[in-house]
């Protein structure tokens, strides 16, 4: 049976150059997502949407590859989209008033039924308080630019900065929410070696 992975396949968008910055179209893929607001490093709703995340995730994976469909493909990493009411809120780390999504993208051949599936199975195994507020969308980003990130999440900012003003000297400006894609298992990694894809729609 042949692994699917589409790190592998669409290898322009998840393993982009630390080096330099690019602009890249992104095209429509779906995602398993979970909405909420807060810090991260603290927030107890962070914790429970990043739970609930994976369990599915996973449990629909193995659900696949021995279910009907018979594939195997291998689960992609979590991805966020953040944003604040108030810009300021990034720059002076107020991260209480971020707001994010964090989702996970699923192959072309996964459906709704396939992710209620899973949830149902979830429930019937965990009891996990932020299980209902997942939701299975489609999502286009488009024209975007991207640059890796190496190191922990605390040393973005010169990367971020880098970023914009690539955009900015490119001819584009800013649009919608800041997306960053992790790549890293940062349960065992040295985070002097995570690897995170920072992207930034333009227009």
């Amino acid at each position: 049976m042949e692994k699917i992975d589409y790190k592998k396949e669409y290898k322009n968008l998840y393993k982009p150059s630390a080096k330099k910055c690019e602009i890249v179209d992104v095209p429509e893929f779906q995602f398993l997502m979970i909405d909420g607001k807060g810090d991260p490093n603290t927030s107890q709703e962070y914790k429970e949407a990043v739970e609930a995340l994976f369990s599915t995730a996973y449990t629909l994976k193995f659900m696949i590859k021995k279910g009907e469909k018979r594939i195997d493909y291998a689960v992609m990493p979590m991805e966020g989209l953040w944003w604040a009411d108030d810009h300021t809120a990034f720059t002076e780390g107020r991260k209480d008033d971020w707001f994010w999504t964090m989702m996970i993208m699923h192959p072309e051949f996964i459906n709704k039924e396939d992710i209620n599936s899973a949830i149902e199975a979830v429930k019937k195994k965990k009891d996990l308080p932020a299980i209902d507020k997942l939701y299975f969308k489609k999502f286009h980003e488009g024209k975007s630019a991207q640059i890796m990130h190496i190191g922990p999440f605390s040393e973005e900012g010169p990367t971020i900065e880098k970023l914009h003003k690539f955009i900015e000297e490119s001819g584009y400006e800013i649009s919608v929410k800041h997306h960053e894609i992790y790549l890293s298992d940062i349960r065992r990694a040295d985070p002097a070696r995570w690897k995170t894809v920072i992207r930034q729609p333009v227009k």
